[in-house]
């Protein structure tokens, strides 16, 4: 039975975890998390921080396993390039080249030079050059760590003194010694997964991307998305644009773009790893597509078939159940919202204590309504029809 060792064990793993599975695999999951529900869902746990390339590159080797899958994080994915070209597993992409796409200011300068449209950025290493940097911008600005993923470390700026103190906070998060300062970009938030075949986009999902109190962690997806025909064209061209470049391996590539007033595709973020919060599961239901399999197999090194999926007839959503304030979880309430939901996954213990409440996720639902009126009706409402049930003091 052949072995593959995945970067991560947390409910966003589970898709990925049963895919491997039902493919053959000998599934060993990793990470610094033991108590992440998606072991449970594994043959086996390795504990190694999947952060640290070369501990998972030794963890692989001792394991002898015959694939590597990179989970959904961002240092997973560059963990499992790096410890995959160093023990010739393939199925990924050479480390410099997955460098060039999940850290952001590596990807800024990659889509400068393909002409592919994305905010105006600059790299910056301390607050001397900061002032200099502020002086070419118009407010306002965002900070970014460069290698960190769930809106950690994002703030908007508007004046040079939140820009100081946006560039401190970033500063004290990043593994890096720089963050960038970019361009605010105003429009509609989307994301976009392709899948490459021969460095060709074989399947494409445009979604809408819902925020709640945290302006920089999504907290929903919907489908079909609000993406024009020539803006989704647009995207598919550049996907294949950057494929052509850097030599793509087959698999996924996912980007979090901005849609302006003018319907221009503006990427803001770019991965190779699949998404979290079972963003699969999403476009699985929506469309047929064996998501989650396709992603296994492609950084398995397996030559998966062309993916038959169809187009989305109904209205989708995947819609995380986020908290309002702190306080003791004593459930959740569903209110009338109950005929749509199609599928859940609580992720909360009853009587536990929230105490970062921007961050904190007690379940994701998935809902399904039949006409897109019916959709508009309710998609704006979820958060107030979904919620966390406080234990009284």
């Amino acid at each position: 039975m052949k072995k593959l060792l995945l970067l991560g064990g947390s409910h966003a793993e589970i898709p990925l975890i049963k895919a491997a599975k039902e493919m053959g695999y000998y599934v060993i999951t990793s990470g610094n998390q033991r108590n992440g529900i998606g072991h449970s869902f594994a043959d086996e746990y390795a504990p190694c921080d999947f952060s640290d390339k070369e501990a998972i590159t030794s963890l692989a080797e001792q394991l002898q396993v015959d694939a590597i899958c990179s989970g959904c994080n961002d240092f997973a994915a560059l963990s499992a390039a790096y410890a995959s070209e160093r023990l010739g597993l393939g199925g990924h992409d050479a480390y410099q080249t997955s460098l060039k796409l999940h850290h952001k200011d590596q990807y800024r300068q990659l889509a400068k030079k393909l002409d592919i449209v994305t905010p105006n950025a600059y790299r910056c290493e301390s607050q001397e050059q900061l002032q200099q940097i502020s002086e070419k911008m118009v407010f306002p600005v965002i900070v970014k760590p460069v290698d960190l993923t769930g809106g950690k470390g994002i703030r908007r700026c508007d004046t040079l003194e939140e820009l100081q103190s946006a560039y401190d906070e970033a500063v004290a998060i990043t593994r890096e010694s720089f963050v960038i300062v970019e361009q605010f970009i105003m429009g509609t938030n989307h994301g976009f997964s392709a899948y490459l075949q021969n460095e060709q986009v074989v399947f494409a999902f445009a979604d809408n991307e819902q925020y709640y109190h945290n302006p920089y962690l999504v907290s929903g997806a919907s489908t079909p998305g609000d993406i024009p025909t020539e803006a989704r064209q647009q995207l598919i061209d550049d996907c294949e644009k950057i494929a052509h470049d850097l030599h793509l391996c087959d698999g996924i590539l996912h980007i979090q773009l901005i849609l302006t007033e003018e319907n221009v595709p503006v990427i803001i973020e770019i991965c190779r790893r699949t998404p979290g919060d079972l963003y699969v599961e999403l476009v699985r239901k929506a469309t047929g597509m064996e998501y989650a399999k396709y992603i296994v197999g492609a950084e398995a090194g397996l030559k998966m078939p062309r993916p038959e999926y169809h187009q989305p007839s109904k209205y989708y959503v995947r819609h995380c159940v986020m908290a309002d304030h702190d306080g003791v979880v004593d459930g959740i309430d569903v209110a009338e919202i109950r005929p749509f939901i199609v599928d859940q996954l609580s992720l909360f213990h009853k009587g536990e204590t929230i105490s970062e409440y921007l961050k904190y996720k007690a379940a994701i639902v998935f809902l399904c309504f039949a006409t897109k009126q019916q959709y508009m009706d309710y998609i704006d409402k979820l958060p107030q029809m979904l919620t966390i049930r406080y234990r009284l003091e």
